[in-house]
């Protein structure tokens, strides 16, 4: 278990390769996290660094007695988010963690984000079931069909694919590639797309 960073999603772009390719990536905005607490497995139960970024615009009390130990610039941060690591003994309170710090062109990293909403969805869209025929009288054109047996068992199975909410869960694009990095626009570059509309959390971490 490694540390990660916190950053947003910028959008997507294509950028070419040392060999002329052309690659595909999102852009990721990750600003310098400054380290606002450590667990330790003595008095938490486990070992985490807590990070944070993001000026808040208004802190709740309980919010700011959170952070009132750390430096005066970094009392006031908005995200605040836990990195599970293997120990906490190269980290300390008030520190900051940068982009470079972490990642080189050519790492791998996992990225998790929240994927868009869809609301509530059908099962075509939502699990990719076959439509039903649209002639000879049919009006079972995109129904879900059967959903279970009558007398035995005399309910539905849990679990069933069904219609309902989709998206707007928390999802992990794992081993992605990072194609570029730029630490002094505190800009992460890396193949292909991730979840999330534009201006979403992101979390990255060493694969």
């Amino acid at each position: 278990m490694s540390i990660g960073l916190i950053g947003r999603k910028v959008g997507m772009t294509q950028v070419f390769q040392d060999d002329g390719t052309m690659v595909a990536v999102s852009v990721l905005a990750i600003e310098p996290n400054t380290v606002t607490r450590l667990r330790t497995a003595d008095r938490d139960g486990y070992t985490a660094v807590q990070l944070g970024t993001e000026p808040a615009k208004k802190l709740t009390r309980p919010e700011a007695g959170q952070l009132k130990d750390l430096p005066k610039a970094a009392q006031s941060l908005a995200t605040i988010r836990e990195f599970r690591v293997d120990s906490v003994d190269d980290y300390e309170v008030g520190q900051t963690v940068s982009l470079g710090d972490l990642f080189a062109d050519g790492d791998e990293v996992d990225v998790t984000g929240v994927s868009k909403g869809k609301g509530f969805a059908g099962v075509i869209k939502r699990h990719n079931f076959h439509r039903g025929p649209k002639t000879h009288g049919s009006d079972h054109h995109r129904a879900p069909g059967s959903i279970g047996p009558g007398t035995t068992p005399g309910r539905v199975y849990r679990g069933l694919k069904m219609a309902g909410h989709m998206g707007d869960e928390r999802v992990t694009i794992k081993k992605v590639r990072v194609v570029r990095t730029d630490p002094d626009r505190n800009l992460l570059l890396v193949a292909g797309s991730l979840p999330g509309p534009r201006g979403s959390l992101i979390l990255v971490k060493k694969a």
